[in-house]
């Protein structure tokens, strides 16, 4: 079957039905029109689901598209690939109506989904002996350990531990986004300019480079050791800086007329401002902490997700890297989407709840343009005529 040809098929198509779905919902429940099951709280349900649920389905997608293409190896495909895929499904279902009335049945549908992940993409990454890949397997249990956390308070096995788990998936993915836009987006930009004849190449200051993860792991440690202190501002705004730098040689500027290479570009961008934003916040007071944090998960997670998403679906379908107007009014409307619930939040606390919900349509309404323009590339055929 076609749509298990390929990971970023099932996974792309499901992430992004559940951002359609899963955040209007979200909204419902902000403005009081319906409720939420009765899990730790209804914050911790809704970032849990978002995290757990939206960002693991889209790098899933990811990873067992890429891996296999790193390694040399062959493609988690056919009955695997729909195993998988339907436990994640399971999870989402379990976390909907069990979560609430049945904690341990939900818990342990829910948590089966990343161990499976990380030993679906594990095996092939030691085998191939690229030591820059091996944290992706490591950094899938580590996002495990959180979504432990989180179910152990929920259980009642541990008190204080969502709220840990909770930031430790929020810094995960964040690190996510900085490993794999620092790959992409300066190596991408670069051939970009050679087709267009131009000597320049996209190249961070080496010292960005060699500081950007480091810098980010120092802030994802000080985030669970000591979050929302002095310290941790400190750190933020320090990590903001070397990834700011580290754009600095990306030659971002070449590629503004290029939807698919500034979306990744304006992905990255987004950590930079949330890590300022933390700092801000830890440092000054300057806002609420969870403004902040969303311009890491709306502003970063939901753009460099759908950078990704629309630039792997084309590639590996066989299509020419142009993006499509579907495309285009997808970034558009993920950025409108992550400025209102940042920004517009931060301005207008006495409208918090209203901007919420219209930041929060906004960035559904983006995934929704995505799965109007990609749904058929990620459901028919290869057009080169290609297996995959």
């Amino acid at each position: 079957m076609m749509l298990f040809g390929r990971g970023y098929r099932p996974f792309f198509l499901l992430a992004s039905t559940y951002a359609v779905l899963f955040v209007p919902l979200w909204v419902c429940v902000v403005l009081g029109t319906i409720a939420a099951p009765a899990w730790v709280s209804t914050t911790a349900w809704h970032a849990h689901e978002m995290l757990f649920g939206f960002c693991t389905a889209a790098i899933a997608g990811f990873l067992l598209t890429s891996v296999p293409v790193w390694t040399g190896t062959t493609a988690v495909a056919g009955g695997a690939l729909a195993a998988l895929a339907g436990l994640w499904i399971a999870g989402r279902v379990a976390m909907l109506a069990l979560a609430g009335s049945v904690p341990g049945l939900a818990a342990a549908v829910d948590l089966a989904f990343l161990p499976l992940l990380a030993l679906a993409i594990g095996p092939p990454i030691l085998r191939a002996g690229i030591r820059r890949n091996f944290g992706f397997p490591v950094g899938i249990l580590a996002l495990f350990a959180a979504n432990a956390l989180v179910h152990a308070e929920a259980l009642g096995l541990a008190t204080g531990t969502a709220a840990i788990g909770l930031r430790a998936g929020v810094d995960l993915v964040a690190l996510l986004v900085v490993v794999i836009g620092g790959r992409v987006a300066p190596s991408f930009t670069t051939n970009a300019l050679r087709r267009l004849g131009i000597a320049q190449i996209a190249s961070p200051p080496p010292w960005a480079e060699r500081a950007a993860v480091p810098a980010f792991l120092a802030f994802l440690v000080m985030d669970l050791v000591l979050p929302a202190s002095l310290a941790s501002g400190i750190v933020a705004l320090a990590a903001a800086i070397v990834l700011a730098a580290r754009m600095s040689g990306w030659r971002t500027a070449r590629v503004l007329g290029d939807p698919l290479l500034w979306s990744l570009h304006l992905g990255h961008a987004w950590v930079v401002v949330g890590l300022a934003c933390i700092a801000a916040s830890d440092l000054a007071g300057a806002w609420p902490r969870s403004v902040a944090v969303h311009a890491l998960t709306a502003g970063a997670f939901g753009t460099m997700i759908l950078a990704m998403m629309t630039r792997v679906a084309l590639g590996h379908s066989g299509r020419p890297l142009v993006a499509p107007r579907s495309a285009v009014i997808a970034y558009t409307l993920v950025t409108l989407g992550a400025l209102v619930r940042t920004i517009a939040v931060a301005a207008f606390p006495v409208e918090t709840l209203p901007m919420i919900a219209t930041g929060g349509l906004l960035w559904a309404g983006a995934f929704a343009a995505y799965l109007v323009g990609y749904a058929s590339m990620l459901t028919t055929p290869r057009v080169d005529g290609r297996p995959g």
